[in-house]
């Protein structure tokens, strides 16, 4: 693979700034591993398929993360085993009872009643329609069907930059479901296939949340925006980073957010406020508002992201901590409820376990 672009620059020290806004009512930091040539940077009509050389780049990496796929999932396709066992012996007067008992494995799975009522009804008629005539035709439907489901109801997984710089990522989600450590390692692959990164540290309600953001700026040499005082506004704090984002010459701007339950009114208007302030900075941002959903909720996970959708608009989905749960199936059952698209998927505690999220792959991974 070609050498990135921030492998290609020079990692100069920087001190701290500290700007003071007009108002005086918010101070803000900056911290910086690394300083870059700004103009290099800049965006004009040339520089408009960096994003697009960024998302193929991606989706490379990703096919060579399948392993730990695999591995993530392998909960889930030990609970899926079973089918096997099912079809082996499969004949035609079998066909009922062999399906109530495939329906039971896959609802244990979290696809959802809905998603496993509609898979397996389209295997019956088909199967006395005389169009499957052995078990491995219907494990081989069934995997079809579940693919051409993710296909068909959320196709585009792929990050959407667009072709302003800087494209801007909110993150967002209930609290403990993994949103600041995904946004940390989102920043560290995107960091790694030579974007420049700037962190804004917009959860401003847990008090530790800017330090932990900041232990991930430093692990990734990204920068990072921080507000110095206590209760400030989330939005000041997203608003300074995309001005600098676009002044510097940033690629992407990553903006963390305060979790929050998707029941509480006051604090999903916050996020609505930070929508507003980056669109004005940025035509056309945010890019991406990416929803973080615990995997190891299941089926539960589909009213949060009812709300979020309707408050801020979700464009894409992060499902975390699949890698301790038997529910993979509960990624199929949100993208046939909300017709949203994953993204990425959380396999794992390391550093490189935020994986893009491909179909087929996903689908190979739970079925064994």
């Amino acid at each position: 693979m070609a050498s990135t672009l921030s492998s290609r620059l020079p990692h100069l020290p920087s001190k701290p700034v500290f700007p003071h806004s007009n108002s005086g009512s918010t101070l803000l930091h900056f911290t910086s591993k690394t300083r870059f040539d700004q103009s290099r940077f800049r965006c004009s009509a040339g520089q408009t398929g960096f994003f697009t050389k960024l998302g193929r780049l991606l989706k490379e990496k990703a096919k060579s993360d399948v392993e730990k796929l695999f591995s993530g999932f392998s909960k889930t396709r030990d609970n899926l085993a079973v089918i096997d066992e099912l079809l082996l012996y499969w004949n035609l007067s079998d066909t009922d009872r062999v399906l109530d008992e495939l329906e039971e494995v896959l609802l244990v799975a979290d696809f959802g009643p809905k998603i496993t009522i509609k898979i397996v009804e389209s295997l019956r008629e088909d199967i006395y329609a005389g169009k499957i005539k052995s078990g491995s035709e219907i494990k081989s439907v069934l995997k079809k069907s579940i693919l051409d489901l993710l296909t068909s109801k959320a196709p585009k997984t792929e990050l959407s930059l667009g072709f302003r710089k800087p494209a801007v990522i909110m993150i967002v989600g209930v609290n403990g479901g993994g949103k600041t450590t995904s946004l940390g390692k989102l920043a560290n692959r995107l960091k790694r296939e030579g974007a420049k990164i700037l962190l804004a540290a917009g959860d401003t309600f847990r008090a530790a949340a800017s330090d932990q953001l900041e232990i991930w700026a430093e692990r990734t040499g990204c920068e990072i925006v921080v507000a110095e005082k206590e209760k400030a506004k989330a939005s000041s704090v997203i608003s300074q980073a995309v001005k600098r984002g676009k002044e510097e010459g940033f690629d992407i701007v990553l903006c963390d957010t305060s979790g929050r339950l998707h029941t509480n009114y006051s604090l999903m208007e916050e996020l609505v406020a930070c929508k507003k302030v980056v669109s004005k900075i940025v035509n056309g941002a945010p890019n991406e508002i990416l929803l973080v959903l615990d995997g190891t909720t299941g089926l539960n996970m589909l009213p949060q992201a009812r709300e979020f959708n309707e408050v801020v608009g979700i464009t894409g989905l992060i499902l975390t901590k699949l890698d301790g749960s038997a529910r993979g199936g509960c990624v199929v059952s949100v993208v046939d409820e909300l017709g949203i698209p994953v993204k990425f998927v959380g396999v794992g505690e390391g550093v490189d376990d935020l994986q893009p999220f491909n179909a087929e792959e996903f689908v190979d991974a739970i079925f064994p």
